[in-house]
């Protein structure tokens, strides 16, 4: 059964902080409590091959850190009506105190209800006030849009903002982080592979990803259903500092904010008048730009080997404080070119840090 809420006397919550979450050992008993704010709420969800039922709602600290929380079965249409009933009826967004909840390192570091999870709603501790008072001051900023240009077929994900404060880490040192979950890197962003596909197809409801180029509609058999196929922006990009290269995917509204293309315009351009994507404006835009990333570092097994990707969750460009007269005298450092530093696989067997192999990065092509 589960369990009934509390009605004892607000005191100060034991919870644990979104900045810690990543650096927690993820296992199957491990269990947190948490105080967020409530920023969005997803659709229903069918997942596995027994179609559990699930909702993602996306939370966020005082420092702009976001997680997904899954709801599965009856916490996906009970808390989830509470909480997306207050979220259409009040002008103010909502906090929500969530104990004894899981880390999931499934696709990504994310949290999920478990079977003794108990969810309150704008509980009434001060930590919960204060949080609320902050939430109130900053709702326009939290609640930041994507661009009109963004696709609405694509499948949407949170956009998150790079906390001031947070720290960094190298791209060389990402590989050897003996934890998957989120870092923050300061780079330059480049396309060196030009013919990528730029899109997949997807399906529109279960939104898995199709191998194939003809929109026509299909019975999919998870979702027991004819639909169509949508366009979903996905692409690799490449990730440079001072210590290594790094390939990095990046997806949906992040991706054609990049392109500054829509969904559609990609796969019209690419699949249905074959043409390459004319990448000139990007490269003009990004040249010589340095950005402050979130990555996403998730793991996968194939035959024995457990393997690392990563993925961009959000970019900004850099911020950088105006020169001052001393400043624009000083001898301007030389940007490092691609072959002097050190290349690293994204994709790579896990082990120890120095069996990662180096490769040299590719030519790009030449342009006729």
């Amino acid at each position: 059964m589960r369990s009934k809420k509390s009605t004892s006397t607000p005191t100060k919550l034991n919870i644990t902080s979104f900045d810690r979450i990543p650096h927690l050992t993820v296992d199957s008993t491990a269990e947190i409590d948490i105080l967020a704010i409530v920023l969005r709420c997803g659709p229903q969800k069918n997942v596995g091959r027994s179609h559990h039922r699930c909702r993602e709602i996306t939370l966020c600290d005082n420092q702009r850190n976001q997680f997904l929380f899954t709801l599965w079965e009856d916490f996906g249409e009970i808390e989830r009506h509470e909480i997306a009933s207050k979220m259409a009826t009040e002008a103010d967004l909502l906090v929500i105190l969530a104990r004894s909840i899981g880390i999931s390192n499934y696709q990504g570091l994310s949290l999920q209800t478990r079977y003794n999870t108990t969810v309150r709603v704008n509980p009434n501790y001060p930590q919960a006030l204060t949080l609320l008072n902050w939430a109130k001051e900053n709702k326009t900023l939290l609640l930041h849009s994507p661009s009109e240009n963004t696709s609405t077929s694509s499948s949407i994900a949170p956009m998150i903002v790079t906390p001031a404060g947070q720290q960094l880490i190298s791209i060389a040192e990402i590989s050897s982080a003996p934890y998957m979950g989120l870092f923050y890197v300061e780079a330059e962003m480049a396309i060196l592979a030009e013919f990528q596909d730029f899109c997949v197809l997807e399906c529109s409801g279960c939104k898995q990803k199709k191998r194939t180029k003809d929109r026509k509609d299909f019975e999919c058999p998870k979702c027991n259903r004819t639909t169509s196929l949508v366009p979903r922006c996905s692409f690799q990009i490449d990730l440079i500092d001072n210590t290594a290269i790094t390939t990095a995917s990046i997806s949906a509204e992040l991706g054609e904010k990049l392109l500054s293309m829509t969904a559609e315009d990609i796969f019209d351009m690419t699949c249905t008048k074959r043409q390459s994507l004319s990448l000139q404006h990007v490269h003009e835009m990004r040249s010589n730009k340095t950005f402050e990333i979130q990555l996403r570092k998730s793991s996968w097994s194939s035959s024995n080997t457990t393997n690392a990707t990563l993925s961009i969750l959000s970019y900004m460009e850099k911020q950088h404080t105006p020169q001052s007269t001393t400043d624009r005298t000083c001898k301007k450092i030389k940007p490092l070119e691609i072959t002097e530093v050190e290349v690293m696989p994204t994709t790579a067997a896990a082990g120890p840090p120095n069996a990662l192999g180096k490769f040299e990065p590719p030519t790009p092509t030449k342009k006729v």
